[in-house]
């Protein structure tokens, strides 16, 4: 179970994250969560090239080591960047000191000189203190739009409807390039990019 767009008390609950960009323009921010996975990642890069698109990706260290040429494609294609963690951690189950060593952990791979950094926590989910500290250092990004492509009772339809449906000005979108989501991803995300180029969106990475 999941919440498409997330509750007004719950972003009170993290107000050092970002959820939404600038509400007056009629920009959007695409990003994607989970890779770099070949059989996903690359299929996502070439749709993103073929529409024109610009995107952020939000990566796992582990899989850039397992897979650093599809990194690399992700950086020469120039999207941005951002750190999901080295091992996916959930840090509402991992003492703070040991998440902030795989954080940096995945910040060796990434090796970006962008700045500010950008950091997305797994599952959304990280505790008071680690957010606080987490802020010192990056931009925390969550989400304005939550498109459900990884939950398996969510249909390629319902995916669709979920960001058509609930996309706005400055939302931050979450897809999933990963293998787990790829079935709702490849139906949903080509269909969307044309539905918000149509609707006058313009799509910007963070």
């Amino acid at each position: 179970m999941y919440l498409v767009r997330p509750p007004y008390l719950l972003k009170k609950l993290y107000p050092k994250a970002v959820w939404r960009k600038n509400k007056t323009k009629k920009n959007i921010y695409l990003t994607f969560d989970d890779g770099p996975i070949p059989e996903v990642t690359l299929w996502v890069l070439d749709l993103l090239k073929q529409k024109n698109v610009i995107a952020t990706f939000f990566c796992v260290g582990d899989n850039i080591l397992k897979h650093p040429q599809v990194y690399k494609r992700i950086r020469e294609a120039n999207h941005s960047v951002g750190n999901h963690t080295y091992n996916h951690l959930n840090g509402w189950n991992t003492d703070t000191t040991e998440y902030f060593k795989n954080i940096a952990l995945c910040d060796a791979m990434l090796n970006t000189t962008s700045s500010p950094k950008l950091f997305r926590p797994p599952y959304g989910k990280l505790k008071k203190a680690q957010l606080k500290q987490a802020a010192n250092n990056y931009n925390v990004i969550m989400w304005d739009v939550l498109s459900g492509d990884y939950d398996k009772d969510t249909t390629p339809e319902q995916c669709l409807l979920n960001v058509v449906n609930h996309v706005r000005n400055g939302s931050v979108i979450v897809f999933h390039d990963s293998i787990k989501a790829q079935k709702n991803l490849q139906y949903s995300l080509p269909l969307f990019i044309d539905y918000a180029i149509a609707k006058g969106f313009e799509f910007k990475a963070l």
